[in-house]
């Protein structure tokens, strides 16, 4: 097996560690907040105390201090040494000393060490596990880690048919090509997004608002940032709401919340309780 680095250099994954490093330096409360409150608002819940809270895949490590100011005990990993390190620089920042959140780096695909985590009252992965190469292992093998009664809240990228399919070309390519021409790509690719938002904003008066107000904020991201993420994204996998909605239903969970993204190149939130 490749380890990340290798992969990296093979072109057969993106950074995305770096890529979210890059932003910590801009990472402000009222995005930790929006953050905190998107966690509210899915999981139902005004506080996390006293719950267990497992963060597969932590990225930035956003949302795992988003529980932990909930309340939650919390575990983080990623299989990307660079989201480990913005992890535990945000750690460092907010909750310094403390031991009622672990960071460490880790795989989903890793069974021998998801088995040794034991089980969590929430497991949240938001955006990840299409990211792993294994994308069906990586959802089956955090099945057993949620507790009877607790919450499994992920997010996977919707399956749009042959645009995904375009995607996931789009995707090797950048990750195989040079600095100079990924740069161009994502320049290619966000003007393509963009210009006609942008065009709307100067005319009315606002100009850059979709730059500045972009919504994948409450997620830690901004609008480049989060561009440069998507485009270079790979492994890249995706799954319709109703194979993820059956997969997890074979395995003893029930649909507490659903989230679509009508056909567009987001992300299907379930969250799902475990019988």
């Amino acid at each position: 097996m490749q380890t990340h680095a290798q992969e990296v250099s093979a072109g057969e994954r993106f950074e995305f560690g770096k890529n979210w490093a890059r932003f910590l330096a801009s990472l402000s409360e009222p995005q930790i907040e929006s953050a905190v409150e998107s966690l509210r608002h899915m999981l139902g819940a005004a506080s996390l105390a006293g719950r267990s809270f497992l963060d597969v895949g932590c990225g930035s490590g956003l949302f795992s201090l988003a529980a932990r100011r909930l309340g939650a005990r919390v575990h983080s990993f990623d299989y990307d040494p660079h989201s480990v390190g913005c992890t535990q620089e945000l750690r460092r920042r907010y909750f310094g000393g403390d031991d009622g959140w672990t960071v460490e780096e880790g795989s989903a695909l890793d069974a021998a060490y998801l088995s040794s985590l034991g089980r969590f009252d929430i497991v949240y992965s938001w955006g990840v596990l299409h990211h792993t190469g294994a994308m069906w292992e990586a959802l089956g093998n955090i099945a057993p880690l949620v507790t009877p009664g607790g919450l499994l809240f992920i997010a996977i990228y919707n399956d749009q048919g042959t645009p995904s399919r375009r995607w996931t070309a789009l995707k090797r390519f950048y990750n195989r090509s040079s600095k100079p021409v990924r740069f161009g790509v994502a320049v290619a690719v966000f003007v393509k997004q963009y210009w006609r938002p942008m065009l709307k904003d100067f005319l009315k008066l606002r100009p850059f608002d979709c730059i500045r107000n972009y919504e994948g904020k409450r997620r830690g991201m901004t609008a480049w940032r989060d561009l440069v993420d998507w485009v270079g994204g790979y492994p890249f996998e995706v799954a319709r709401p109703e194979q993820l909605f059956e997969f997890y239903r074979a395995q003893g969970f029930q649909l507490e919340k659903l989230v679509t993204c009508g056909g567009t190149m987001g992300c299907t939130e379930l969250v799902l309780r475990k019988t």
